[in-house]
This record gives structure tokens, C-alpha cells and sequence, in this order.
């Protein structure tokens, strides 16, 4: 059971983009957990209270990867949110990344310095 008093970053270590919010992170002796996205993938519950925080399922999706790819555009436009939670819920590599909960519980995809400087300090 992951620790809700530290940071979650649900991660790829095949992605250059995960590996530099990770080295980000640890520069700043700000304590984590690592989770690997792809073999642990972020609950169904966690990913709707992503959806509600993001407004939507345009930052959830990773648009440029395989998954997503084999999917195709058209289908993943065509799912519901239901749908599309489920399949993102069974498909870490699907789940845009770096995928970090703050230990307040903010949810944010991707890697933006500036962004991930704001919440964690």
C-alpha cells in the first residue's frame, strides 16, 4: 500500500521524459514513490479523480505512444469516459507520463518543470 504522506510518480524507465522528472525529483531530496506505469498502472479510481482534476481526457491519454497508436485516434475519440477510463485503467503505456499524485493528492501528466516546481516547492 503506497504511503499518501509522499509523492507518487507513475513512471516508464524506457521514457527519457520520465527519467528526467525522476533525476528532477531527486535533486531536490523531495521523497517519492516510483511506481513502474506499466506494471502497476494507476487505479480506475485514481484516474477518475485525475479526469475530474484535468477536466477531461485530453492530458491523460499518451497520444504518442504504441498503445495509443494500435488503438487509433478514431477509436479512442469514439469511447466514452467510462470506456476510456477503463482502457487507460488496463494499459499503463496507454496513460500519459510521468503520471505524478502529490502528496496532497494533485494530479498532473507529463513534465513540466515549472508546473512540478509549483506544487511540490
Amino acid at each position: 500500500m503506497a504511503d499518501p504522506a509522499i509523492h507518487r510518480i507513475y513512471h516508464y524507465s524506457g521514457c527519457g521524459t520520465c527519467r528526467k522528472a525522476l533525476a528532477w525529483i531527486r535533486e531536490r531530496q523531495t521523497p517519492f514513490e516510483a511506481i513502474d506505469i506499466t506494471t502497476s498502472p494507476p487505479s480506475l479510481d485514481l484516474l477518475s479523480e485525475a479526469h475530474r482534476q484535468l477536466g477531461g481526457l485530453g492530458r491523460l491519454f499518451n497520444t504518442s505512444g504504441q498503445s495509443y497508436r494500435a488503438l487509433g485516434a478514431a477509436s479512442v475519440k469514439a469511447m466514452d469516459t467510462a470506456t476510456a477510463l477503463a482502457a487507460l485503467a488496463a494499459d499503463g503505456r496507454l496513460i500519459k507520463r510521468p503520471f505524478l499524485v502529490t502528496a496532497s493528492g494533485h494530479i498532473v501528466t507529463g513534465f513540466r518543470p515549472e508546473e512540478w516546481e509549483e506544487l511540490l516547492g
